[in-house]
């Protein structure tokens, strides 16, 4: 077992710019009171769209944020109901608040929680955990810097208002399926889509975000992408829409929520690996799980104190430009493993690689 990673599935009550999410690797939520002291931005710009930049721009695990785009960035702040401060691009703002006032028509009350956070923003944090717990859980705990969608200000995190109650809390918030199903059906109109979605974890890199939302500026392709529900990287031909096929088999060890869990924190972490193609992700079984390999899996990682893990196994093929240098180009993988241990968190990958 070669290419030793951790990567965490984090306490959703971390909201120091960490990668969290209800489904287990969820795109950041923000502490705005501290970018709202660092960022000069003024209600003015809100007169005047933002120039030059691209509003179907792709900002993900393997596609960086333009050099010139915070330069060109014209946001507005508002307060939100909870008195954060959010920053957000002038001419998104502009759409959510229509998106806002039509679904206080139907009785759905909304706000922002956060939207758009800077790179250097994301670089302090990324720096102070490096500095407080090391290098190693810096990298797995928070997004690197340039590669977060909330860099371009067009992302916006919403959260609802429930009988003058805030609920701002993912946990919580993930209860209210069908008021998320009637907001999704309005972001179309206002040129919204919605970013993250269930069973696509592999391609976005992020479990399934129901208040996580997008500007593109343009209602026709955001209502394609929506009546299709495929992801803006699938429209934008940058990642496969193929369908990929999960076996849970069965399990007297874990449930398949417990399973799905895993497969989720898997799939977000090859999402990554650029231009590949994941065809199947099988667990491995309850034999797998025992004494010999919890302890060949505890000694491989130095603070291990692992009691449960589980194995899977991945096809998927590699591109012909494949950039991972762990892997070869213009291939096809099969049974290539993955080693997770199950920690009070939830799922952690300790290591993955071919046998």
């Amino acid at each position: 077992m070669k290419n030793k990673v951790l990567v965490s599935f984090l306490s959703l009550a971390m909201a120091g710019l960490l990668a969290v999410s209800c489904s287990g690797c969820g795109e950041n939520k923000t502490d705005n009171k501290s970018e709202a002291q660092t960022t000069a931005a003024t209600t003015a710009a809100a007169e005047s769209e933002t120039k030059n930049i691209d509003y179907m721009a792709i900002v993900n695990k393997t596609h960086k944020l333009p050099d010139d785009w915070e330069m060109n960035l014209k946001t507005v702040r508002m307060m939100n109901s909870i008195k954060d401060s959010v920053e957000v691009e002038a001419k998104a703002y502009d759409a959510y608040k229509k998106l806002k006032k039509d679904l206080k028509k139907d009785g759905i009350k909304v706000d922002l929680d956060s939207a758009r956070r800077s790179v250097s923003e994301q670089q302090r944090i990324m720096d102070d955990f490096t500095k407080k717990y090391g290098k190693d859980y810096a990298l797995k705990t928070v997004a690197q810097p340039g590669y977060s969608e909330h860099h371009t200000g067009l992302a916006l995190d919403l959260y609802l208002i429930k009988n003058g109650k805030d609920i701002t809390e993912n946990e919580d918030m993930i209860k209210y399926t069908g008021t998320w199903a009637k907001i999704h059906k309005k972001l179309a109109k206002y040129g919204f889509i919605l970013r993250y979605l269930k069973d696509k974890e592999h391609i976005t890199g992020y479990g399934y975000e129901p208040w996580h939302i997008r500007y593109i500026d343009n209602a026709d392709a955001a209502k394609l992408i929506m009546s299709k529900g495929i992801t803006f990287e699938e429209y934008r031909g940058v990642a496969s829409g193929n369908k990929v096929k999960i076996d849970y088999g069965t399990s007297a060890i874990y449930s398949q929520d417990e399973l799905k869990d895993a497969v989720i924190q898997v799939k977000c972490k090859f999402a990554a690996w650029d231009g590949c193609e994941l065809k199947s992700i099988t667990y491995a079984g309850d034999s797998e799980v025992n004494d010999e390999n919890l302890k060949k899996l505890n000694k491989e990682n130095s603070g291990g104190k692992y009691t449960k893990i589980a194995k899977f196994l991945m096809d998927f093929k590699t591109p012909k430009d494949n950039k991972n240098e762990d892997l070869k180009a213009d291939k096809n993988y099969k049974d290539y493993e993955w080693w997770l241990a199950k920690t009070k968190e939830g799922w952690e990958i300790v290591s993955y690689g071919e046998k």
